[in-house]
């Protein structure tokens, strides 16, 4: 049986073992060869871990771990080892130590592991102890960092804290610069991109591979890769699914591909991609890996929720401090939010969902933090919602928008009466992905939603404080319907009005959309 590397992050393990591994070696090789301080940032469960890992076996000169890749046909000269420090803050138990004793911990297992004795008496004189203590004999010293980060965002709703640990690691970095003669390579990875000014002050000669076009499928799977290491995976796949193997190789794309750092350059999210073989179904894998708490706080502060089109220059890709920061950097560094296009006139980028898996945990959890429920309770609501539409029932359809709104507390409800109204709508209808289109644009203006389910298309108009009857006349005015008739299915107009005081549906209508339309 073919196996999945599933959370396995170590290359060594991955070899040995048997697992299936996408070939980087020749990007890894060439990013080797060509600098030596580098700084990369991608979303968590991104293969950042692993890449790191391949990288220290690499400068380890482990030749044998390499065998049949492609580094180890075309770069034969390149097996000179090097000493390595690899130290990974998601390893060290910096909330139960506290973050100065975990790093103390790792340099000395560190020093243990090469034999170094260390006599330095602080964190950063000890660790550039170490460095220079490797980097002075046949071969400099390969410094690998990984999820630098962690002991920030873990800590975003403390923001004393966060601030007390970017003390730490800011000293903890400083002594890099002052090792550079020992230093052969560099490379730290993260999730964000915090401020070099508050973080890594003397690094100022750090290159950002984040954005850059040729590093761009360093990490993720392409679309050739999926082809070539996972075609034989494609049949058990579309059998188990009861698919053709052209719509399986699509679903796989819409669920999991789609996240871009240079246009014309998608990637699939290879934790994912991996679970979905291992599996055989599709599923929602990466959110569950961790819930950005801190992400729905900042959105729901700042009360966003439409990213179906966000336009964004140069500035969203920069880094910022901990007592700055920006939701729509943050959305993009964590991978809710991808680039999907780039007007070079204007230097502007357009950012939107990568794709279903990421749109769908989104959606559900969001409209949790606006309902002030738990996430795990929107979904028997969404899949009532859809259920109703499908069979045509709507009565049920009201009573479950009912609840949906029932429950969010009466006095934040009416503070921003109209937002939350539309945040609701937005969130729910576009989460059921059941949505032809958001907001249809006619020549008169825009509907509210339009939705097609198996039962006919629906489309609907809200109003808060008004009347179900202003709501289908409305419909009729602006031929909301008209682009949907002749398409074999149903049209129905819904004109449905809600009382803000009441939180609640207070009447609604339904009819045919041709006879309404006259």
């Amino acid at each position: 049986m073919r196996r999945y590397p599933v959370g396995i992050q170590d290359f060594e393990k991955l070899r040995k073992e048997g697992y299936i591994y996408i070939d980087k070696t020749r990007q890894i090789y060439e990013l080797a060869r060509s600098g030596s301080y580098y700084f990369l940032s991608r979303p968590r469960r991104f293969g950042k871990s692993l890449l790191l890992s391949t990288l220290k076996y690499f400068f380890l000169g482990r030749r044998d771990l390499f065998e049949g890749l492609w580094v180890d046909h075309e770069a034969s000269h390149a097996w000179e080892p090097h000493p390595v420090l690899h130290v990974s803050f998601n390893a060290i138990d910096y909330k139960s130590l506290g973050l100065r004793e975990a790093l103390e911990g790792a340099v000395n297992d560190l020093a243990d592991q090469y034999g170094v004795a260390l006599a330095k008496p602080s964190l950063a004189t000890r660790f550039r102890e170490l460095i220079q203590a490797l980097g002075s004999g046949p071969r400099k010293v390969v410094l690998l960092i990984d999820e630098y980060d962690k002991p920030l965002i873990d800590y975003l709703d403390d923001l004393p804290q966060a601030q007390a640990h970017r003390e730490i690691l800011k000293n903890f970095f400083s002594v890099i610069k002052d090792s550079d003669p020992f230093i052969r390579f560099f490379l730290i990875t993260g999730v964000s991109k915090f401020s070099k000014v508050s973080l890594f002050s003397d690094l100022n000669h750090l290159k950002d591979l984040t954005l850059h076009p040729r590093h761009a499928t360093l990490t993720g799977y392409t679309p050739e890769e999926m082809d070539q290491y996972f075609g034989e995976d494609y049949p058990a796949l579309a059998a188990a699914n009861r698919m053709s193997l052209e719509a399986v190789k699509a679903e796989i794309q819409r669920w999991y591909n789609g996240y871009q750092w240079e246009v014309g350059k998608p990637v699939c999210n290879p934790f994912s991609v991996l679970n979905l073989f291992d599996s055989g179904r599709f599923a929602n894998y990466w959110w569950d890996t961790g819930t950005p708490t801190f992400l729905l706080k900042a959105l729901e502060r700042e009360f966003a929720y439409d990213f179906t089109r966000v336009e964004a220059g140069n500035a969203v890709f920069e880094s910022y401090t901990l007592e700055s920061m920006n939701w729509v950097s943050l959305m993009f560094q964590t991978g809710y939010l991808t680039i999907q296009s780039y007007d070079p006139e204007y230097q502007l980028y357009t950012l939107s969902y990568p794709n279903r898996e990421v749109k769908d945990a989104m959606f559900q959890h969001l409209l949790a933090v606006y309902r002030h429920r738990d996430a795990a309770e929107t979904q028997p609501i969404y899949a009532a919602i859809k259920r109703s539409l499908d069979t045509g029932d709507l009565e049920e359809f009201i009573r479950q928008t009912d609840i949906l709104f029932s429950t969010i507390p009466g006095p934040i409800f009416l503070e921003k009466r109209e937002a939350f109204f539309h945040a609701v709508l937005h969130l729910t209808f576009q989460g059921l992905g059941l949505l032809t289109h958001s907001e249809v644009m006619t020549a008169q203006g825009r509907a509210d939603c339009v939705v097609q389910s198996k039962s006919g298309i629906y489309v609907m108009e809200f109003k808060l404080d008004g009347s179900a009857e202003a709501a289908l006349e409305q419909i009729r005015a602006k031929r909301y319907g008209h682009r949907f008739l002749g398409q074999g299915q149903p049209v129905t107009a819904v004109g449905i009005s809600f009382s803000s005081e009441q939180k609640a549906v207070a009447g609604w209508k339904a009819v045919d959309y041709a006879q309404l339309a006259g």
